[in-house]
């Protein structure tokens, strides 16, 4: 029986993908660097902020120091603009809500910066929504890594098999198994269907209602 959904946050809960890409294109063009399409950026993100930084710059940039560099210009600019275009998926606020109504632990791990995964999850969704929000911290190690899911399940008092984990990409999809977890691949984020299946989803969810059935089905 399910008792708790966990979530991605980017291309899960939140469409942040124009605010990323052009936080990202600010750094790219006061660098001269060229600008990348934001379609790229689909590909690009999940890994955390190094590994987005490094993706977009020019392979004969991609220096340890020069990565450090740009990270903390991109966090400078996503800063000012991650408010400006980023929205929620059409029905995930009413899916929350229903799911918390039912008794249901909600929560979100990320491997965005902890540091804008906690007030962008509360902005968007209100500071009572989520039972912890988790994002990437230096001292964890981050997904497909088990150990947030696991911190996640202790804190929750739970099982790993008693949670589902939801998320957009293959690295979500590994994580969940890594944890124990239920793996629900959503086929409106940044990530292919393709890419859930082939990285082990239990379940694909086309639009956020159907979270709700596969709670039924667990009872």
């Amino acid at each position: 029986m399910l008792k708790a959904f966990i979530f991605d946050l980017d291309g899960t809960l939140i469409d942040s993908l124009a605010d990323i890409a052009e936080s990202i294109n600010r750094m790219l063009s006061a660098r001269g660097y060229p600008r990348c399409e934001v379609e790229i950026f689909k590909q690009m993100v999940g890994d955390g902020m190094e590994k987005l930084v490094e993706r977009a710059l020019p392979e004969s940039a991609r220096e340890p120091a020069l990565i450090h560099s740009c990270v903390e210009e991109y966090r400078a600019h996503y800063d000012l603009l991650w408010q400006n275009q980023t929205r929620p998926y059409a029905g995930i606020v009413e899916t929350l809500a229903e799911l918390k109504a039912r008794g249901l632990k909600i929560g979100v791990i990320s491997n965005k910066a902890h540091r804008f995964t906690v007030p962008m999850s509360e902005h968007f969704f209100g500071a009572d929504c989520f039972d912890f929000i988790l994002g990437q911290r230096e001292e964890v190690a981050r997904k497909p890594d088990a150990a947030g899911g696991l911190e996640a399940a202790a804190i929750l008092g739970l099982q790993p098999a008693e949670c589902a984990y939801v998320g957009d990409s293959g690295i979500d999809m590994q994580f969940a198994k890594n944890t124990g977890m239920l793996a629900i691949g959503v086929t409106w984020g940044f990530r292919s269907v393709a890419e859930l299946q082939e990285n082990g989803a239990d379940h694909l969810v086309a639009q956020p209602g159907e979270l709700l059935e596969i709670l039924e089905k667990s009872r």
